[in-house]
């Protein structure tokens, strides 16, 4: 009897499982249907397309739960510069759609290049003829910027903006580490690589000032034109705001008398203006599209003609997919895996170019080399034009420069050639604090090089060895450029030495070719493949939802983003320059080709 109870408890138990996991994968089928169902909005005529300017906005935006479809609640805290475009030529094209309204916030963007990207797509959707106002309780300085294209722009009665100017301080945590007992040391080539600078000093070398002075006065007066232009005011005077007098503003129509806005009004005063704008009724509804509605928009290009590829490379470059809470989840170009992909895009009979985009500071020397080489398979077979974002530095540069055309944008921060190895010394800290010593046997000289390299055991020595080592890939480095580029290796070192550049500058010394957007890569790539009629698809796939439930081994869940954000929030400002110099630690005796990524814009 007791062996009867066991077995038909046993199978309630394996029905009672079976059932849960049926009904799991009915509710998610369920979804999927609905998520389907709702995959095309249907815009009502006389509609605005609302562009809220808060969270962060990058490269791509990561995929969707459908769940949060099915409840509408999608995050759109975190925007893909990609879709936004994309909803904004959509906008334009619909008949339906009126105008835009931009809602001003507290948004970060991944780079300068983003910020001034977004607005040229809104300065595009101008050209059909229709509106575009502003408003905002607060314009943060990248989203003034942006929302300066419109045709008005209005503040709350009890609004602010920041506009002060571009730049700031970073950390330098040599006196910690002196404190600790812990010593870089550092191997590299390039008089301008500052990237180990935080570690090593105690604040910013003259050759660091010099380019972090020169690409930041190019992106501002770049902004401060744009602005100008627009506002109809002087870039001069917009500069002289900035030095003093908005600080000085006690009243916000002080914003008004110097034309940073149009009017000051209460947000019922705004709807008011938007329903004029529509020919509304006071009582009327204004037909709203969010930036997750214009998702799902049917767009009117079609699939037509050959197939040009657009494959997205964005993030640090990384030897292999691994996952660390601290360093976080965020987007990383994967040397194998972005290597694998471009072989396969080489031998696809149906891709006829290539557009390689790349948003990146760099990283592993290995990885970018890997990656190199697969674009190098590329070119052999077809077209292959690189289109620079936010940034392409150091790896970034180095897995541009095969490309048989360079695209820029105007403020795409490029160049940084230059290799650094950095090495911790642990020896004052275990050693001399703690009393930890170490011992113990090895058949060779070196068999345990890499624990006496962190144990400062004869640094001399190791030095010399990941010097030569270092020296080495920065001949590597100026050799890939002056093959890539046609230059000369001695041509090359004058402008590398891990020199950063403004692309307006870079173009001037053949690190690119034109300055233009991705849609001129495009069209490059069309013009060199000899194509009359294409279409363009993206690479890689975004991954679908489930991946975040279902992760790769070795991958953050979606369960460790949370965590990660939450020690966001904890270290605020501090969270990115201590995870960048965290990482040179997990990294350290590798060589680098990186920038320290600094440039993000609020």
């Amino acid at each position: 009897m007791k062996e009867f109870f066991k077995m038909t408890l046993a199978t309630i138990c394996g029905i009672a499982i079976f059932l849960v996991v049926t009904g799991f994968f009915f509710v998610i089928s369920l979804i999927g249907m609905i998520a389907s169902d709702t995959a095309s909005t249907k815009v009502k005529d006389n509609s605005v397309f609302v562009i809220k300017l808060n969270g962060t906005i990058s490269e791509r935006a990561e995929a969707d739960s459908p769940f949060n479809t099915l409840l509408n609640m999608n995050d759109m805290s975190a925007m893909g510069l990609d879709d936004l475009i994309a909803s904004i030529r959509k906008a334009k094209d619909n008949d339906d759609i009126k105008g835009i309204y931009l809602e001003g916030g507290i948004v970060e963007f991944d780079a300068p290049a983003t910020a001034q990207q977004l607005r040229d797509a809104l300065k595009d959707f101008k050209k059909s003829g229709k509106w575009i106002v502003a408003y905002a309780d607060q314009y943060m300085q990248a989203s003034y910027y942006v929302a300066s294209v419109a045709d008005n722009i209005y503040l709350n009665a009890e609004g602010m903006i920041d506009f002060k100017g571009l730049g700031g301080k970073g950390e330098y945590m040599k006196g910690l580490y002196d404190k600790l007992g812990i010593k870089y040391m550092v191997a590299k080539v390039g008089k301008y690589k500052s990237y180990v600078e935080s570690n090593t000093q105690t604040g910013m070398s003259e050759y660091d000032r010099e380019q972090r002075i020169a690409y930041l006065q190019g992106i501002w007066q770049y902004w401060l034109h744009d602005i100008a232009e627009s506002r109809k005011v002087k870039a001069e005077q917009l500069d002289q705001l900035a030095n003093d007098s908005i600080i000085m503003m006690a009243d916000q129509k002080d914003y008004v008398q110097a034309k940073l806005v149009d009017k000051v009004i209460f947000p019922e005063e705004m709807k008011a203006e938007i329903k004029k704008r529509l020919k509304l009724e006071k009582d009327d509804d204004v037909n709203q599209l969010t930036l997750a509605d214009m998702l799902n928009v049917k767009s009117k290009n079609k699939n037509e003609g050959k197939q040009i590829a657009v494959y997205y490379a964005y993030g640090n470059i990384v030897d292999d997919e691994t996952f660390d809470l601290l360093s976080g989840t965020g987007h990383k170009i994967i040397g194998r895996t972005t290597a694998a992909d471009l072989r396969k895009l080489a031998d696809d009979d149906d891709v006829k170019a290539v557009v390689f985009r790349v948003n990146s500071g760099g990283g592993s020397a290995v990885a970018s080399e890997q990656i190199r080489h697969a674009l190098k398979l590329v070119k052999a077979k077809k077209p292959l034009v690189v289109s620079m974002g936010g940034m392409a530095a150091s790896g970034g540069y180095w897995i541009s420069s095969p490309a048989n055309y360079i695209f820029a944008e105007p403020t795409t921060i490029t160049g940084s050639i230059g290799i650094f190895g950095l090495i911790p010394n642990f020896s004052g800290l275990v050693t001399d604090k703690l009393g930890v010593t170490f011992d113990g046997v090895t058949t060779n000289k070196y068999t345990d090089y890499e624990t006496d390299l962190v144990l400062g055991k004869n640094p001399d020595e190791a030095m010399k060895f990941m010097q030569t080592y270092v020296d080495r890939g920065y001949q590597s480095f100026l050799n890939i450029v002056s093959e890539g580029r046609g230059m000369k290796p001695a041509d090359v070192d004058s402008i590398g030495q891990g020199r950063v550049w403004l692309a307006t500058d870079a173009i001037k010394i053949k690190l690119v070719d034109k300055l233009g957007s991705l849609d001129d890569a495009v069209k490059k790539a069309a013009e060199l493949a000899k194509l009359d009629e294409y279409h363009t698809n993206t690479y890689p796939s975004q991954g679908s939802w489930f991946d975040q439930f279902m992760p790769k081994e070795n991958k953050g869940t979606y369960l460790d983003s949370k965590l990660q954000q939450e020690l966001k929030l904890l270290l605020g400002d501090l969270y990115e320059p201590l995870m960048e110099i965290r990482q040179t630690v997990k990294d350290g005796c590798h060589v680098q080709a990186r920038m320290l990524d600094d440039v993000r814009v609020k």
